[in-house]
């Protein structure tokens, strides 16, 4: 167990921390594998713990005022505020990214508490009253689900989850976490933080595990809601274990396989920087990472070299190098054979693989950027590879480019880099996805605004600033506020009968 962190493995029930010792899930330092993080044995009667505990405590905390749940949310804030080089490490020594882009993630958790408290996000559920006849008001007011699940992904093991459990706590729910199990340190330190801001015992609970660990939760009778940053494959199985529940909230985000859009009249520089930065940002492991590029045939024949050797030349190492890393390791061995397999799958296909991913002769999961370019995309290939691997595919036009676009089952994100106004609106109304960019590439979002996808990437139940929607639920209420009452025609009353 690294330093970092002040408990043993444990899961965290109730507010007490529940040692968990064993191996059967270990986590290694994806730059040096032999260096452990984090190990231990989850139990899955855990789960039935943790749950309990959220059960019993969520009638004190629903019962609290908004404000008052804000104030431990504010504390959480300090907490997290100042302790992010702890975190920006420890997510760097569970995930392998580099320490950039780990203080870049561990800065999000303080602001999410500003997102979630702002007007954007508040006025999405704000009371008000009509009048429905002059003694008679209707009122909208929200109430919380319940107990929810969050299961949390590797490549942002602190802020997607604190992206859930935030606005879930300030509507009133308590909390079942189950962090990635390739990042439970991260999943820990999180528990250890929120054990300091002090919050009741149940209302945040932490469980570990995997494929023994993640069915009991999600599927459980006594949840109330299921929220899912992770995958296709992942986020069907819990649509298809609550088949019989539709009354459970679940808000799932599950990936993408993003179009970049690059036409004639780009600025050209501007195209081949951000494509490159999209596509192996986190080293390709961020679900908004732009994997398939669709370039006008006019400027391919600039683009695709100047990409490609922009793409050759990043800088790739230790996510705690002192010189300045574009690129960590993958997160694991299987991530390395994921991209060398698809990149030999379009190889076989046709696929002219213009940069080629080779493993990196150091040790660690390092694995270099590859760029094949395609004749163009085919839903039988339409896969969300979780790794620096980017396709090209060259047409003539917008409308030739918004059909190679919306070739593809998911539906996240989506960028175009044109100066006609003109092309950037067809663009917008006709390409399938929940997060529409120009002139900029399809990685990286604001917190400010919706984030979510459609088809295999969601459930069109977007998070960042509408994440309060999926956290409360809408209650009509009417209120006779006169001591009258009107006999309705066809009844008959007579007040003697009192």
């Amino acid at each position: 167990m690294i330093d970092a962190l002040r408990q043993p493995a444990s899961s965290y029930i109730n507010g007490r921390f529940v040692p968990i010792e064993g191996n059967d899930l270990v986590s290694t330092d994806p730059a040096d594998p032999d260096r452990i993080i984090w190990q231990g044995s989850p139990q899955p009667a855990h789960v039935d713990d943790a749950i309990s505990a959220a059960r019993a405590a969520l009638d004190d905390w629903s019962s609290r005022t908004v404000e008052q749940r804000a104030e431990f949310l504010r504390r959480w804030q300090e907490v997290v505020g100042e302790n992010v080089e702890l975190i920006a490490g420890v997510i760097t020594d569970d995930m392998g990214k580099t320490l950039a882009e780990s203080r870049a993630e561990a800065t999000l958790l303080a602001t999410k508490v500003d997102i979630t408290l702002g007007e954007f996000s508040m006025r999405r559920v704000h009371e008000y009253r009509v009048e429905v006849t002059p003694s008679r008001a209707g009122y909208c007011r929200f109430k919380p689900y319940g107990v929810m699940a969050v299961l949390g992904p590797f490549n942002f093991p602190a802020h997607l989850p604190n992206g859930h459990f935030v606005p879930a706590l300030l509507m009133g729910n308590t909390v079942v976490f189950k962090p990635s199990k390739r990042t439970p340190a991260v999943g820990q330190l999180l528990a250890e933080l929120m054990d300091e801001a002090g919050l009741p015992p149940g209302v945040f609970n932490v469980v570990h595990g995997g494929r023994g660990v993640a069915p009991h939760l999600v599927s459980h009778d006594d949840i109330d809601g299921v929220l899912l940053t992770g995958s296709w494959d992942v986020g069907r199985r819990i649509m298809e274990a609550n088949l019989d529940r539709p009354g459970r909230i679940m808000a799932l985000e599950m990936g993408g396989n993003n179009p970049a859009v690059v036409m004639d009249d780009c600025t050209l520089k501007q195209a081949v920087v951000e494509c490159v930065r999209a596509g192996f940002a986190t080293t390709g492991q961020r679900c908004t990472c732009t994997r398939r590029i669709i370039v006008q045939r006019g400027v391919a024949d600039r683009f695709i070299p100047a990409f490609c050797k922009a793409a050759s030349n990043l800088l790739i190492g230790p996510g705690r190098s002192k010189a300045p890393i574009f690129m960590g390791p993958v997160v694991a061995e299987d991530s390395v054979q994921d991209v060398l397999t698809f990149q030999q799958r379009l190889a076989d296909a046709g696929g002219r693989v213009l940069l080629e991913a080779t493993r990196i002769d150091r040790p660690g999961h390092f694995i270099s950027p590859a760029v094949i370019e395609v004749d163009g995309y085919s839903l039988d290939r339409d896969d969300e590879v979780f790794g620096p691997l980017v396709q090209i595919t060259i047409v003539d036009d917008i409308d030739q480019a918004i059909t190679q676009a919306n070739t593809s089952r998911y539906g996240l994100a989506a960028s175009i880099f044109t100066d006609d106004d003109g092309a950037w609106e067809k663009f917008f109304r006709n390409v399938r996805a929940g997060c529409l960019n120009r002139n900029t590439g399809t990685a990286g979002a604001s917190s400010a605004l919706p984030f979510g996808g459609l088809g295999h990437s969601g459930n069109l139940r977007p998070a960042a600033a509408f994440s309060v929607d999926y956290c409360a639920h809408a209650v009509a209420n009417m209120v006779e506020e006169g001591p009258d009452v009107a006999i309705p025609e066809g009844m008959h009353w007579d007040d003697g009968w009192l």
